[in-house]
């Protein structure tokens, strides 16, 4: 398999996991607020979907071995991560309400652009 497709498939994973246990923690979050931190911990840690969570994880990165092993970590890590903060805050944005000002956009616009450029020059200069 081409290693952009295998860093897609780590790119959802993570973003998968984090959307996941966003839900997860959601449903435990009173533990925290009544009971302190490590009942908080706990009870996530026998959570379904915090368990869910963990394991979109780590097929992620068992993934991920494969992308390191074919590529070089700056740019593996590069493309990865340029559309991870675009692709999350939309995500977010769908399905649980999370609102980013004008500027906050454009941030994470120019965030991508900056990181596409970095790969990009990487690119051209391994050639």
């Amino acid at each position: 398999m081409p290693t952009y497709a295998l860093i897609f498939i780590v790119t959802l994973c993570t973003i998968g996991s984090q959307i996941i246990l966003k839900k997860g923690v959601h449903e435990v979050i009173e533990v925290l607020k009544n009971e302190g931190p490590l009942a908080f911990v706990l009870s996530a840690a026998v959570s379904p979907i915090v368990v869910s969570a963990v394991l979109l994880q780590g097929i992620g990165y068992i993934v991920w071995l494969f992308v390191v092993a074919q590529e070089r970590l700056s740019v593996a890590f590069a493309i990865s991560g340029s559309f991870f903060y675009l692709t999350i805050a939309f995500v977010s944005w769908i399905l649980y309400d999370e609102k980013l000002s004008l500027l906050q956009w454009l941030g994470l616009v120019l965030i991508t652009i900056g990181v596409l450029l970095v790969t990009l020059n990487q690119n051209i200069i391994a050639r």
